[in-house]
């Protein structure tokens, strides 16, 4: 696999980087998903669009990272599925959603993979974890209320993506997450509890809160041995626990 970035992602998937010959892992570009800024996202459509334009001359299978985020999906009545009409409600949905629809129409050989919130050592500052530790820690942490994240170890991603590439897809879209919607809330008193602190929680109302599920049926259905990762309800709880491990200067109390 040639691996084209050098991110928490592209960092995480370089154990593969001997294996799938024929495919190009995507793992550059915009990462914050609260992000509005054009030139970010037109260098990504540049950086997308030569990808595919050398893939479809190579015959290579070109691996794409979308989002499964509410951003991306919008409001939906059940769990976001791969077949169903999404409405982006954030700018970065709408561009990943743009995104998806240019590799869709190169001519290359192609898998999107909708992800959800990859947790493990090495991840960016800014993101929900290392944030949360870090205010903790300080003794504070805000919480909107009603809020949810679909928590998946980074390691179990590329553990799914090597199955997927072994498999004969050229095309097609896949969400890869845990399929339970955490509230950050519990994300945050457990943390707290492992973390051994004591700190407030603020929480804050940020509007009407729309349940977002992530399903992962498809996901089930392409690799069986997504069982044996324990993608259940007490998951995130299991991933908590294991990026405390990774990433604190001295274990967690009991």
């Amino acid at each position: 696999m040639h691996i084209v970035g050098n991110g928490f992602l592209a960092r995480n998937l370089q154990p593969l980087a001997d294996r799938h010959p024929d495919t190009v892992a995507l793992a550059a570009g915009v990462s914050w998903a609260s992000g509005t800024s054009e030139a970010d996202f037109a260098r990504e459509r540049a950086l997308l669009a030569d990808t595919a334009r050398h893939c479809a001359a190579t015959g290579r299978r070109l691996l794409f990272f979308s989002t499964s985020s509410v951003g991306l999906y919008g409001r939906l009545d059940g769990p976001a599925r791969e077949d169903v009409p999404v409405t982006p409600s954030t700018p970065y949905g709408a561009h990943k959603v743009a995104q998806e629809e240019l590799l869709r129409a190169s001519g290359a050989d192609h898998l999107i993979l909708r992800l959800s919130h990859l947790v493990g050592p090495g991840q960016p500052d800014h993101q929900l974890l290392p944030t949360l530790v870090r205010n903790l820690r300080e003794g504070a942490v805000r919480v909107h209320r009603g809020a949810t994240r679909d928590l998946i170890a980074v390691a179990d991603v590329v553990r799914v993506i090597d199955r997927l590439l072994a498999l004969p897809l050229r095309s097609g879209t896949v969400n890869v997450a845990s399929g339970t919607a955490a509230p950050v809330e519990d994300i945050a008193a457990y943390l707290r509890l492992r973390l051994g602190v004591e700190a407030r929680t603020e929480h804050v109302d940020a509007g009407p809160v729309h349940p977002h599920t992530v399903s992962i049926d498809k996901l089930r259905s392409l690799v069986v041995e997504t069982g044996a990762l324990g993608l259940d309800p007490d998951y995130h709880h299991r991933l908590l626990d294991d990026y405390l491990a990774a990433t604190e200067p001295w274990p967690s109390p009991a």
